[in-house]
């Protein structure tokens, strides 16, 4: 029957009451925001005025609720979504190596040859906002079921694609309905994972939508190099989409508390015969503006009245951009500067792989304990946010130099192996970050987490589909020396955000509406309590 009502991340949801120099008013505010989006999902508290007995709860220890399940069977289902994730990344830049192909083919141009990247991760802007929300609506399972259907019929039609109106339509509506993992993978592992695990199954996930880009040039390249036709490129993302779609059908559960309640109250009225049982989520009564308001206007709410999640967004947009600049920039330097093939020019992405690979594997080995000894030490309170900034501050320097390294190693007369070792420390940075920013995002914003990624997705997306476009004319004009600088420069500027956020951040979300970890009352001195390095 109805048991024991407990938050999603029971051990993440506390939250404290701001300095008592802030006005009352403001954690008033807060504290209702946090009431609203706690509650629209999981209902009111036993004992709380509105509480009904016949409305149902899940204790974490319940069979049903995805704490509970074998940590055996949640790695598994973790693993799954990075690699659906990773499908649909790895899709993104796949075309790399078919570029002259295509050319030839469809005798069209460089520009719109780019456009069958730009185009499919401009579907990443529209997807979140959809399959987000549809999600919290239907469930984890049926958008992962239905995005994927979809999804592998366009890679369909791009194979058999006619002329260049069609595979640029299919380019398109196939990154719209890829960008179902992008929102709703990290929302998965949410879902099975307290707050210590979350940070261990999240660098997985973050390695996800990092590798696939990466791993793409390697493949088609060499295709192309072989003389494989190009529609096969799109009969392998064909293929990768439908071993996906086959495993999500078959071992992927619902793993959204809210809707896994829905269904145990329909259990009990069928059972019983008593249609008094009802969940949180079947009492509301949402009109259809109202449904807009929350699918699309609550994640650009939050994003331009939250100062540092503005400033992260900006600054991991421009890191992602940079990602697909790589494949306009890597042909120029490699294959018209050192004169490889598509093949071994797609083999130059393989060092930012294996950095990001070893950017993962040094998380888990060294910072992840850290915040695992953090968590006992601030218990019963969360952790600051501004913990899982360690890791960025260190990245942020590398992952300029990294650019400013390329930058002067790309003269064909120096060895190839200067730029290309470049790529190591630009993995290992980029994924830093990403994890760093990613885990403070979510501890930041805890109940509108989700409202929180998809605002920061929806713009990362704009600037990956945006930069190749105008990459290949910027390193002809400025050559990659000048080119790569360029963006060395605009990192070496944005690279003060992390810094900014640790030393302010504290004193930023006393006064946000949107982020219920506030810093402790009796903390003095909040700005040197979240130091980590003073905990070490």
């Amino acid at each position: 029957m109805a048991s024991v009502h407990a938050p999603a991340d029971s051990s993440a949801s506390l939250s404290v009451s701001p300095a008592t120099d802030e006005p009352e008013q403001n954690q008033e505010d807060s504290d209702n925001v946090e009431r609203e989006f706690e509650r629209e999902a999981f209902g009111p508290q036993p004992g709380d005025k509105a509480w009904d007995p016949y409305e149902i709860h899940i204790a974490p220890d319940d069979p049903d609720h995805p704490f509970s399940w074998s940590r055996l069977y949640r790695w598994y289902l973790t693993m799954l979504a990075g690699v659906v994730l990773l499908n649909a990344t790895f899709a993104s830049s796949a075309p790399t190596g078919i570029v002259p192909q295509l050319m030839e083919h469809f005798s069209f141009g460089g520009e719109v040859a780019t456009l069958t990247i730009s185009l499919f991760v401009a579907g990443y802007c529209v997807g979140p906002l959809l399959w987000g929300p549809l999600s919290e609506q239907f469930g984890r399972r049926y958008v992962f079921i239905g995005t994927f259907i979809v999804y592998t019929g366009f890679q369909v039609g791009a194979a058999l694609s006619p002329n260049t109106a069609s595979i640029l339509i299919f380019r398109f509506l196939g990154g719209t309905f890829a960008a179902a993992p992008l929102s709703n993978s990290g929302a998965l592992i949410s879902d099975i994972w307290d707050a210590g695990t979350r940070g261990e199954a999240l660098a997985f996930f973050t390695l996800a939508p990092f590798a696939g880009p990466t791993l793409g040039p390697i493949v088609s390249g060499f295709m192309a190099t072989a003389g494989v036709d190009w529609r096969w490129v799109f009969w392998v993302l064909t293929f990768f989409a439908g071993a996906c779609l086959i495993l999500i059908v078959l071992t992927l559960p619902e793993t959204f508390l809210p809707i896994i309640m829905v269904r145990r109250a329909q259990k009990m009225r069928k059972e019983t015969g008593d249609d008094r049982y009802f969940a949180p989520y079947e009492r509301q009564k949402l009109g259809f503006s109202q449904h807009v308001k929350r699918v699309l206007a609550r994640p650009f709410l939050i994003l331009f009245k939250e100062p540092m999640l503005l400033a992260i967004t900006v600054y991991m947009s421009f890191v992602y951009g940079c990602i697909y600049i790589l494949f306009e920039a890597y042909p120029i330097v490699y294959t018209e500067g050192h004169n490889f093939n598509e093949g071994i020019s797609g083999l130059m992405f393989l060092p930012v792989f294996i950095g990001g690979c070893a950017g993962v594997f040094s998380y888990l080995l060294i910072f992840n304990p850290r915040y695992v000894k953090a968590q006992a030490r601030y218990a019963p309170e969360p952790v600051p946010p501004e913990f899982r900034l360690e890791i960025c501050m260190l990245a942020a320097p590398l992952f300029a130099i990294s650019f400013f390294w390329f930058a002067w190693t790309s003269y064909p007369s120096i060895s190839f192996w200067a730029p290309l070792i470049s790529g190591f420390p630009l993995g290992w940075s980029i994924v830093w970050i990403f994890l760093a920013l990613f885990n403070y995002m979510i501890d930041a914003y805890l109940f509108v987490a989700a409202s929180a990624l998809a605002a920061n997705t929806v713009a990362r997306s704009c600037f990956g589909a945006g930069f190749p476009l105008f990459a290949t004319q910027m390193y002809n004009k400025l050559d990659p020396r000048w080119a790569s600088t360029l963006l060395g420069c605009i990192a070496v500027l944005l690279g003060p955000i992390p810094f900014v956020l640790y030393k302010l951040g504290p004193a930023i979300r006393r006064r946000s509406k949107y982020a219920p970890t506030k810093p402790p009352v009796e903390q003095k001195n909040v700005e040197k309590e979240v130091d980590p390095t003073n905990n070490a």
